[in-house]
């Protein structure tokens, strides 16, 4: 294994209950498009557990982009494609290729709104009608309790970056409806945190 590749504990606790979603949603053979892809741990597991999807790993940081490359030339799976450089908040730049979800982990709470934003927009574009947005973290949610642990890391996040923090699920989905995108489940996952599943709207 390449010096370059890395490796998360989050990745490691997270990986199975996020595959138990990904399965049920991306049970026949497709395309995944995967922004912010971190050290790639992630793009790995999936990839292997999935082998009839075509798993894209991209992120905007090179020393990620390294890491994701060697952790992809040690497993050698067929359908774990190459990573691409891609930034969120820039869906101009996205690549073209026809994708059938879009799939972002851990990445709306540690990044600037704009991130947010392009994200959504940018699925929005891509996907065809149908096609599936997955998010997945810590969000904020009106009405309902934020457990404490949650809002520490709030607060922690906002010390490091006022620009980043915990995102409010409302102004989540507003957003993704905006772009075409409903809110087709939530689910809640260990540590607190949320699997989110955006499905695009058919054209009428």
């Amino acid at each position: 294994m390449s010096n370059a590749a890395r490796t998360s504990p989050a990745s490691a606790r997270n990986r199975e209950p996020i595959l138990q979603v990904l399965r049920e949603r991306l049970s026949g053979p497709c395309r995944v498009l995967e922004i912010a892809s971190g050290a790639g741990e992630h793009a790995v597991w999936f990839a292997r557990a999935l082998p009839h999807v075509l798993w894209r790993p991209t992120d905007r940081d090179p020393t990620a982009l390294s890491s994701i490359a060697a952790w992809r030339e040690a497993v050698d799976l067929p359908n774990l494609l190459e990573p691409i450089a891609v930034d969120a908040a820039d869906p101009a730049n996205w690549p073209q290729e026809p994708v059938d979800a879009v799939v972002c982990i851990n990445m709306l709470h540690v990044a600037p709104w704009a991130a947010a934003e392009g994200l959504v927009a940018g699925a929005g574009g891509l996907l065809p009608p149908g096609g599936q947005l997955y998010l997945y973290g810590p969000f904020l949610e009106r009405g309902r309790s934020t457990a404490p642990s949650n809002l520490a890391f709030d607060a922690d996040l906002r010390v490091r970056n006022p620009a980043w923090g915990l995102r409010d699920l409302a102004a989540v989905v507003e957003l993704a409806s905006d772009a075409g995108l409903v809110l087709d489940a939530r689910l809640e996952m260990p540590a607190n945190n949320l699997s989110l599943v955006f499905a695009k709207r058919s054209m009428i």
